[in-house]
Protein backbone atom coordinates (compact mmCIF):
# COMPACT_ATOMS: atom_id res chain seq x y z
CA UNK A 1 0.00 0.00 0.00
CA UNK A 2 1.43 3.20 -1.07
CA UNK A 3 1.30 6.65 0.61
CA UNK A 4 -1.53 7.97 -1.31
CA UNK A 5 -3.54 5.25 -0.95
CA UNK A 6 -2.66 5.80 2.94
CA UNK A 7 -3.85 8.86 2.69
CA UNK A 8 -7.11 8.81 0.59
CA UNK A 9 -8.12 5.87 3.41
CA UNK A 10 -7.26 8.37 6.13
CA UNK A 11 -9.58 11.05 4.22
CA UNK A 12 -12.62 8.57 3.61
CA UNK A 13 -12.50 7.03 7.04
CA UNK A 14 -12.88 10.62 8.60
CA UNK A 15 -15.74 11.10 6.74
CA UNK A 16 -17.26 8.20 7.28
CA UNK A 17 -19.50 7.48 10.38
CA UNK A 18 -17.56 4.01 11.47
CA UNK A 19 -15.08 4.48 14.10
CA UNK A 20 -12.80 1.50 13.78
CA UNK A 21 -11.15 -0.26 10.57
CA UNK A 22 -8.76 -3.07 10.05
CA UNK A 23 -7.82 -4.15 6.84
CA UNK A 24 -5.24 -6.62 6.17
CA UNK A 25 -3.51 -6.38 2.39
CA UNK A 26 -0.45 -8.36 0.65
CA UNK A 27 0.97 -8.39 4.40
CA UNK A 28 0.24 -4.86 5.27
CA UNK A 29 -1.98 -4.31 7.78
CA UNK A 30 -3.86 -1.17 8.99
CA UNK A 31 -6.12 0.03 11.58
CA UNK A 32 -7.91 2.54 11.69
CA UNK A 33 -9.41 4.43 15.36
CA UNK A 34 -11.55 7.25 15.80
CA UNK A 35 -11.54 9.37 19.19
CA UNK A 36 -9.36 11.54 21.73
CA UNK A 37 -8.61 14.79 21.63
CA UNK A 38 -5.62 16.56 18.96
CA UNK A 39 -5.07 16.34 15.83
CA UNK A 40 -5.09 13.35 13.19
CA UNK A 41 -1.78 10.99 13.31
CA UNK A 42 -0.98 8.32 10.71
CA UNK A 43 1.66 5.65 12.23
CA UNK A 44 3.28 3.96 9.08
CA UNK A 45 6.87 3.36 10.01
CA UNK A 46 6.76 7.20 10.51
CA UNK A 47 5.10 9.62 11.84
CA UNK A 48 3.11 12.34 9.43
CA UNK A 49 1.16 15.10 11.63
CA UNK A 50 -1.63 16.66 9.16
CA UNK A 51 -4.07 19.66 9.72
CA UNK A 52 -6.58 19.22 12.69
CA UNK A 53 -10.39 18.53 11.69
CA UNK A 54 -12.62 21.37 10.58
CA UNK A 55 -15.41 21.94 13.71
CA UNK A 56 -17.70 20.24 11.31
CA UNK A 57 -15.69 16.49 11.98
CA UNK A 58 -15.63 17.30 15.65
CA UNK A 59 -16.27 13.81 16.89
CA UNK A 60 -13.34 12.77 14.64
CA UNK A 61 -10.37 14.39 16.37
CA UNK A 62 -7.63 11.46 16.08
CA UNK A 63 -6.99 8.65 13.75
CA UNK A 64 -4.33 6.85 14.25
CA UNK A 65 -2.69 3.87 11.52
CA UNK A 66 -0.97 1.08 11.94
CA UNK A 67 1.24 -0.51 9.68
CA UNK A 68 2.53 -4.06 10.85
CA UNK A 69 4.30 -5.97 7.66
CA UNK A 70 4.40 -9.67 7.88
CA UNK A 71 8.21 -9.44 8.81
CA UNK A 72 7.55 -7.14 11.72
CA UNK A 73 4.75 -9.34 13.38
CA UNK A 74 7.58 -10.56 15.87
CA UNK A 75 9.96 -9.05 18.22
CA UNK A 76 12.93 -10.80 17.06
CA UNK A 77 15.65 -9.16 15.30
CA UNK A 78 16.21 -10.50 11.74
CA UNK A 79 19.83 -10.11 11.16
CA UNK A 80 20.70 -9.57 7.78
CA UNK A 81 23.43 -11.01 4.56
CA UNK A 82 24.69 -13.32 2.38
CA UNK A 83 25.27 -15.77 5.43
CA UNK A 84 21.46 -15.47 6.42
CA UNK A 85 18.72 -18.00 5.09
CA UNK A 86 14.76 -16.61 5.93
CA UNK A 87 12.16 -19.16 6.10
CA UNK A 88 9.29 -17.48 5.48
CA UNK A 89 5.42 -19.33 5.53
CA UNK A 90 4.68 -20.37 2.33
CA UNK A 91 1.22 -20.18 3.05
CA UNK A 92 -1.44 -18.74 5.08
CA UNK A 93 -2.04 -21.14 7.90
CA UNK A 94 -0.85 -22.08 11.86
CA UNK A 95 2.85 -22.67 12.79
CA UNK A 96 3.42 -26.19 14.96
CA UNK A 97 6.74 -26.60 15.85
CA UNK A 98 6.40 -30.29 16.33
CA UNK A 99 4.01 -32.76 14.73
CA UNK A 100 2.10 -33.41 17.69
CA UNK A 101 1.17 -32.12 21.22
CA UNK A 102 3.98 -33.10 23.81
CA UNK A 103 6.19 -34.44 20.72
CA UNK A 104 9.92 -32.73 20.70
CA UNK A 105 10.20 -29.82 18.05
CA UNK A 106 11.21 -30.60 14.80
CA UNK A 107 14.20 -27.98 15.77
CA UNK A 108 15.19 -25.60 18.07
CA UNK A 109 17.39 -22.42 18.38
CA UNK A 110 20.85 -23.78 17.91
CA UNK A 111 20.30 -26.71 16.36
CA UNK A 112 23.03 -27.82 13.42
CA UNK A 113 20.06 -28.83 10.42
CA UNK A 114 20.78 -30.63 7.23
CA UNK A 115 19.12 -29.18 3.64
CA UNK A 116 15.43 -31.27 3.60
CA UNK A 117 15.27 -31.59 7.01
CA UNK A 118 11.95 -30.96 8.72
CA UNK A 119 11.91 -27.61 10.55
CA UNK A 120 7.76 -27.49 11.25
CA UNK A 121 4.46 -27.82 9.51
CA UNK A 122 2.17 -25.39 8.45
CA UNK A 123 -1.53 -26.43 8.70
CA UNK A 124 -3.68 -24.88 5.85
CA UNK A 125 -7.12 -26.12 5.63
CA UNK A 126 -6.55 -28.95 7.80
CA UNK A 127 -3.33 -30.66 5.26
CA UNK A 128 -0.75 -30.25 7.41
CA UNK A 129 2.62 -28.95 5.27
CA UNK A 130 6.05 -30.20 5.93
CA UNK A 131 8.16 -26.88 5.64
CA UNK A 132 11.75 -28.44 4.70
CA UNK A 133 15.26 -26.69 5.20
CA UNK A 134 16.65 -25.80 1.88
CA UNK A 135 20.26 -25.01 3.20
CA UNK A 136 22.27 -27.20 6.17
CA UNK A 137 23.30 -24.69 8.79
CA UNK A 138 22.38 -23.59 12.50
CA UNK A 139 19.05 -22.36 13.26
CA UNK A 140 19.66 -18.69 14.83
CA UNK A 141 16.23 -17.60 15.54
CA UNK A 142 12.89 -18.93 15.68
CA UNK A 143 10.42 -16.52 14.85
CA UNK A 144 6.79 -17.65 15.33
CA UNK A 145 5.23 -19.36 18.92
CA UNK A 146 3.72 -22.55 18.60
CA UNK A 147 0.12 -22.62 17.65
CA UNK A 148 0.15 -19.39 15.97
CA UNK A 149 -0.83 -18.56 12.78
CA UNK A 150 1.45 -17.01 9.94
CA UNK A 151 0.63 -15.02 6.62
CA UNK A 152 2.05 -15.92 3.17
CA UNK A 153 5.97 -14.90 3.12
CA UNK A 154 6.28 -14.11 6.71
CA UNK A 155 9.63 -15.14 8.09
CA UNK A 156 9.51 -18.28 10.28
CA UNK A 157 13.31 -18.91 10.97
CA UNK A 158 16.40 -17.49 10.48
CA UNK A 159 19.18 -20.03 9.22
CA UNK A 160 22.64 -19.33 9.62
CA UNK A 161 24.56 -21.35 6.28
CA UNK A 162 27.30 -23.73 7.64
Amino acid sequence: MDIKELKRLVELFEKSNISELEIDEKGTKVRLRKGGVGPSEVSAHRHITHTPPTPHQATVTQTKIEEVTAGIKHKKVIPQGDNYVIVESPMVGTFYKASSEGSDPYVKEGDVIEKGQVLCIVEAMKLMNEIESEVRGRIVSILIENAHSVEFGEPMFVIEKI
